[in-house]
């Protein structure tokens, strides 16, 4: 029950953390157009990340979504702790459109209350890479549909990062190498785009 308590008051940390406003004069961060969210859910595998206290040291990470009956994004955020044969961790947390006609914009809940921004500030026309940001300009995830990612690719996505005011130095290549989680990956293409990654 100890460590129990002790999660959960680290992701209460890290919720308050990421849902501080803070002010600024800077723009609004640009927004990815034309997302359609049913083609938008199923997994995506993180190439880079801004890591916080809950996933430092991440490998063979994946954001996996399916959208729920009443519209909440069932999402799954699942890594190996530390190295490729590492515990493997699942966080559950729920997403939420709040505005259907502006479908980049979430809202991301790890434990209620708190609610953390969440913006589709890249997809690509192919649907292939995606980056996500918060507001702030403190935390982003660049992300793929398969677990490689070309350095020009990854580069490239930095540099737009860049260009939105954040400092991509604190972001992190997550490594990846699936060669040993063969069953897992076979549950991430059962789940495929409907039905959530971990139970709910």
């Amino acid at each position: 029950m100890k460590c129990i308590h002790v999660s959960r008051v680290v992701l209460i940390g890290c919720a308050a953390m990421l849902t501080a406003s803070c002010t600024s004069t800077r723009p609004p961060l640009p927004l990815a157009e034309s997302v359609d969210l049913d083609a938008f859910m199923g997994a995506w595998y993180v190439m880079g990340y801004t890591p916080i206290v809950v996933d430092k040291h991440a490998y063979n990470a994946v954001e996996h979504y399916a959208r729920g009956s009443d519209g909440r994004i069932l999402t799954t955020y699942q890594f190996r702790k530390g190295g490729f044969d590492g515990t493997l961790k699942t966080h559950t947390p729920t997403g939420f459109v709040t505005d259907p006609g502006r479908p980049a914009e979430w809202e991301m809940q790890f434990i209620w209350p708190f609610k953390a921004d969440y913006r589709i500030v890249h997809l690509a026309d192919d649907g292939q890479t995606s980056v996500i940001a918060h507001p702030n300009r403190k935390y982003a995830w660049i992300m793929t549909r398969t677990p490689q990612i070309s350095e020009a690719t990854y580069g490239a996505r930095l540099a737009e990062l860049a260009a939105a005011g954040m400092n991509t130095n604190k972001v992190l290549r997550v490594p990846h190498d699936w060669s040993g989680e063969k069953e897992r990956l076979k549950a991430i293409e059962r789940a495929g785009r409907t039905q959530p990654l971990a139970p709910r």
